[in-house]
């Protein structure tokens, strides 16, 4: 599995002017992002895939540098969008976590179709788990050691209306046998409260 950064102009949102402008600054920011990622890359990947025992369905992803968007996945789609603003050391868990809201979806469409998730509830649980794989795992943590204790599972980000699920399903995650397990646990409760 690879992640390639790219840049494509329709993800930009600028007039022609600006677009060309920035444009410069947007390829040095993907080469220096590429460099950082390409050190975790390969193990990311497989780390992964151990952590939720399901393969990749995409043999390569991209990310669109983009001049607006903070993080942007395409639920089960081999393309997310990041922001081209960051250091590039610090932009990896967010990267990281785009690519797992891509990956959990293709979870769902596997073995999960029976359970008749809103994409809401999907995303829902999708975003919880990225946050649980980034930030309570081990292995995961070694690839960005310097963040803070809060930024592990935070819980100041700009979707409160996940808050309480959240603060529901982490118990649950650090206890799981295997990442099915939390899967089949979160779907239930979030079944339960009524969450669309």
């Amino acid at each position: 599995m690879k992640l390639k950064f790219i840049i494509e102009k329709s993800y930009s949102g600028l007039n022609k002017q600006r677009y060309k402008a920035l444009f410069p600054y947007l390829e040095k920011t993907l080469k220096l992002y590429q460099k950082s990622w390409d050190e975790i890359n390969k193990k990311f990947f497989k780390t992964v895939e151990k952590i939720t025992s399901y393969p990749w369905k995409h043999k390569i992803y991209f990310c669109v540098l983009s001049p607006f968007h903070k993080g942007i996945s395409s639920w089960g789609g081999n393309k997310i969008v990041r922001t081209w603003r960051e250091n590039p050391y610090s932009m990896r868990k967010i990267t990281a976590h785009e690519l797992l809201i891509s990956h959990i979806f293709t979870i769902f469409e596997r073995d999960f179709q029976n359970e008749k998730l809103t994409n809401k509830q999907k995303w829902a649980l999708a975003e919880i788990s990225g946050w649980a794989i980034t930030g309570l795992e081990k292995e995961m943590l070694k690839f960005w050691p310097w963040i803070s204790e809060e930024e592990k599972y935070p819980l100041n980000h700009n979707y409160p209306e996940l808050y309480e699920l959240q603060r529901r399903l982490k118990p649950i995650y650090e206890t799981k046998k295997n990442f099915k397990e939390f899967l089949k646990k979160g779907i239930k409760i979030i079944k339960r409260t009524g969450k669309r």
